[in-house]
C-alpha cells in the first residue's frame, strides 16, 4: 500500500539489572519512541504526487471485495469484507496500480471493484453517501473491463462536471450479468443526477435504448432491511 512502511521493532536489548532510575529513564524514552513512531505514521499516511507527477484534483482509493452469492449480507459484515488495496494521489500513481490489478472481466464469482475519493468507504451509510445514490447500468458479460476503465478515467479526469457531487464507482462482477455504478453526494439534486446520467451515456458510448436506473441509498437500506429478495449489501 501507498505510504506504509514497515513498523520498526522495539529496542528490548541493554542489561536488566539496570537499576530504577535508569528503568524509569528508559520507560520515559520508550514511551516517546511510542509517540514519535505514531505520529511518524500519521504522517506517512498522507499520499501526495511524486515529483514531476501530474496531480490529480483528489485522492482516491481502491478497494476490493468478495463474498459468497446468497448469503444475507449484513453492513458490519459488508464492512469487515472490503479491503484497501491503495490510494493514489496523481496519474502516474493510477496507473502503478492499475496495470497490476486483475480487470473486471477476469474475475470469478460475487466479486467488485470499488473506487472511492480518498476518506469515503464504498458504504451506503458513510457521511458522504447516505443523502445520495447512484446511477446503475447492468452489462451483457465481456463489457465490464471496457467499460470500468472508460468510467473510472471519466471519473478521475473530472469529466462529469459537477462539482464535489461524485464520491466513487463501483464495477460488480456476477455470474450471469455485470454492474456498474457511479454514487454522488445528493440524490435530490435532479439536475446533477441528469448531467451524470448524460456523461455516462456518452463515456461510455451506450446505444440510445440502455436501461439505467437511479437509486436512493436510502431505498437500498430498505429494501435490505424489508428482506427484498436480492437484497444483500450493498
Amino acid at each position: 500500500m501507498v505510504g506504509f512502511k514497515p513498523r520498526l521493532k522495539d529496542d528490548d536489548s541493554g542489561d536488566h539489572d539496570q537499576n530504577e532510575e535508569n528503568s524509569t529513564q528508559k520507560d520515559g524514552e520508550k514511551e516517546k519512541a511510542e509517540r514519535d513512531k505514531s505520529q511518524g505514521s500519521s504522517k506517512r499516511k498522507a499520499v501526495v504526487p511524486g515529483p514531476a507527477e501530474h496531480p490529480l484534483q483528489y485522492n482516491y482509493t481502491f478497494w476490493y471485495s468478495r463474498r459468497t452469492p446468497g448469503r444475507p449480507t449484513s453492513s458490519q459484515s459488508y464492512e469487515q469484507n472490503i479491503k484497501q488495496i491503495g490510494t493514489f494521489a496523481s496519474v502516474e500513481q493510477f496507473w502503478r496500480f492499475y496495470s497490476h490489478m486483475v480487470r473486471p472481466g477476469d474475475l470469478t464469482g460475487h466479486s467488485d471493484f470499488h473506487l472511492f475519493k480518498e476518506g469515503i468507504k464504498p458504504m451506503w451509510e458513510d457521511d458522504a453517501n447516505k443523502n445520495g445514490g447512484k446511477w446503475i447500468i447492468r452489462l451483457r458479460k465481456g463489457l465490464a473491463s471496457r467499460c470500468w476503465e472508460n468510467l473510472i478515467l471519466a471519473m478521475l479526469g473530472e469529466q462529469f462536471m459537477v462539482g464535489e457531487e461524485i464520491c466513487g464507482a463501483v464495477v460488480s462482477v456476477r455470474f450471469q450479468e455485470d454492474i456498474i455504478s457511479i454514487w454522488n453526494k445528493t440524490a435530490s439534486d435532479q439536475a446533477t443526477t441528469a448531467r451524470i446520467r448524460d456523461t455516462l451515456r456518452r463515456v461510455l458510448n451506450l446505444p440510445p435504448n440502455t436501461i439505467m436506473e437511479y437509486k436512493t441509498h436510502t431505498d437500498s437500506i430498505k429494501y435490505v432491511l424489508g428482506g427484498g429478495v436480492g437484497g444483500t449489501y450493498p
